[in-house]
């Protein structure tokens, strides 16, 4: 089976063209020997890989050793935009000298009647390799035909410059968000807009609905809890699967369903790139990118797709979006638990300041923890212009959306059925109540009674134990004797910083390594207890002077 790699700049189009070829979405992996992740998928006699995309110019680096991988039998696809081909030439043609491969035109219906097509067939005379020009959304049975006999018989790039020049460029209109100040307020408010919606449609619905759905597994449970330990641990108790099932169908999964509804509308609009090159220059002193940003925003529906969306993320600045993410991306588990415990305390007021608290605390961690990183993201962008607006269309908005739903129900939904098991488990052993009775002496340090160990404990396994560590059953007081405002800010950050969940955790071993989830975790535990400790003390005295 033939392999054909698509590289070029990010937001090129070469995952629209992988999936117009396939007709299904690329699934993740890696590249042996390579720093540099990878989606493929096998249509046609042909594995299609895509790479991700060029952002810094110090990415073609990594993009080489993965080029550097494929066998001279292959194919190595180099995809160009129509609006700058004689830019993303000159960058690009020194990655695929020497391999076989064609270059694929993309956006062509943007730039058909400005480009002459003499040039287009001089360009192909002096490469010596196939030319082929698409719109990637909507490639017609003769371009078809034509990739992949292209694809079948590929040439050998042998130039790294070529002479030919087509001379027409295009950019975009200026529009709202290219103006200073305002344009950066409104891309902010659009990145975090999918994030609030979703969780505010899970916390209405989940208003309406919580009681019959615990009414009706009622029955279930009472049966479970029934069944001879450790069984009835494994499945009902406080923290066994049936148990925690009215909050993953109340409110992860609708957080999850949404948010991915949303981000595909702004993936596949262009809107996603016009919100993160203007807010790029902002986030750049922090080691992120623009781009960056959006897993991280990702993150506030689940953590596990966040993470493994990383791997589309510059090779400079991926270990910098993992950090963010596990450090302040409050999940659709850890944000409704929050909200419901700042109602049960009858201090909603507080979502504000525990926000403001969370993206500022993120900052600062990022700025402290990642140094080096941060002066390499100041390298040159490869693509600093903004990408077109465009009407979505369906089938690539679906095809977005299916990537996210599927990466949450395949790898976030089967670990949090482990971690239920194991809960319950550590929970039968009293493993949990020899945690909190350790931990106890210390929460005085952080002003906060002994019982406030159960939710630190608990929200460092899954966060929505967070609220089964503070909230009465009923759901209308706390269990823990807090009423200071400075306390219950104080518990809810700690417990919901101090680590990334497990199946989180898990996730960034899987994706990074063991040693870099070990000391992303010894240094956001670091980072959670200094900050937790001057919310404790600083907040009680302003609240102390205030009340």
């Amino acid at each position: 089976m033939r392999s054909v790699v698509f590289i070029g700049n990010e937001s090129v189009g070469k995952s629209q063209l992988v999936n117009s070829l396939a007709c299904k979405a690329a699934v993740s992996e890696k590249v042996k020997g390579t720093t540099i992740a990878v989606q493929s998928c096998v249509a046609n006699e042909f594995r299609f890989i895509d790479t991700p995309g060029i952002l810094f110019k110090s990415d073609s680096v990594t993009t080489k050793l993965a080029v550097d991988e494929i066998p001279n039998k292959d194919c190595v696809v180099l995809v160009v935009s129509a609006t700058e081909i004689d830019k993303d030439l000159s960058n690009l043609l020194s990655l695929v000298r020497g391999k076989e491969g064609a270059i694929v035109i993309t956006h062509w219906d943007r730039m058909k009647d400005l480009v002459d097509p003499n040039k287009i067939e001089k360009l192909e005379e002096e490469l010596k390799v196939p030319v082929i020009k698409v719109d990637a959304r909507d490639i017609s049975s003769d371009e078809h035909d034509k990739l992949l006999d292209s694809f079948s018989n590929p040439k050998v790039f042998k130039k790294r410059k070529v002479k030919t020049k087509i001379g027409v460029t295009l950019e975009p209109k200026k529009g709202i968000f290219d103006i200073p100040v305002l344009g950066q307020v409104i891309s902010i408010v659009l990145l975090f807009l999918p994030a609030w919606i979703a969780v505010q449609f899970a916390i209405f619905g989940a208003d309406y609905l919580y009681d019959t759905v615990y009414n009706f597994l009622t029955p279930l449970l009472d049966t479970v809890n029934a069944f001879p330990a450790p069984l009835n641990y494994l499945l009902g108790m406080d923290y066994g699967i049936i148990s925690m099932f009215p909050f993953l169908v109340l409110y992860a999964l609708p957080t999850i369903f949404l948010f991915a509804v949303m981000l595909s509308l702004y993936k596949t609009s262009g809107l996603i790139d016009r919100i993160t090159v203007s807010i790029h220059p902002l986030i750049i002193p922090f080691g992120l990118t623009g781009r960056d940003v959006v897993r991280v925003i990702m993150g506030y529906g689940c953590n596990v797709p966040a993470v493994i969306n990383t791997r589309t993320c510059s090779a400079r600045t991926r270990g910098n979006c993992v950090s963010a993410i596990c450090f302040g991306a409050a999940c659709s588990y850890q944000l409704p638990a929050t909200l419901a415990v700042f109602a049960a305390a009858k201090m909603s007021y507080l979502v504000i300041p525990y926000l403001l608290i969370l993206v500022t605390g993120t900052l600062v961690f990022l700025r402290i923890t990642t140094a080096t990183q941060r002066d390499r993201s100041k390298d040159e962008l490869a693509i600093p212009h903004r990408d077109f607006l465009q009407i979505p269309r369906l089938r690539p908005m679906f095809a977005e959306f299916k990537i996210m739903v599927r990466e949450f129900l395949t790898v976030a939904f089967p670990i949090f059925l482990v971690i239920c098991l194991v809960a319950g488990m550590l929970d039968w052993l009293r493993v949990l109540d020899g945690m909190i009775w350790l931990l106890g002496p210390v929460m005085a340090a952080f002003n906060l009674p002994p019982e406030a160990a159960t939710s630190v404990v608990l929200g460092s396994i899954r966060k929505d134990g967070i609220a089964i560590g503070l909230m009465n059953s009923s759901g209308d007081g706390l269990k823990v004797p807090i009423d200071n405002p400075a306390q219950v800010l104080t518990v809810v950050y700690l417990a919901g910083v101090l680590l990334p969940c497990l199946v989180t955790l898990y996730t960034t071993f899987r994706e990074m390594g063991w040693k870099f989830a070990l000391k992303l975790a010894v240094k956001q535990s670091t980072a959670a207890v200094i900050t937790s400790l001057i919310i404790a003390w600083v907040g009680y005295l302003i609240f102390y002077v205030i009340g």
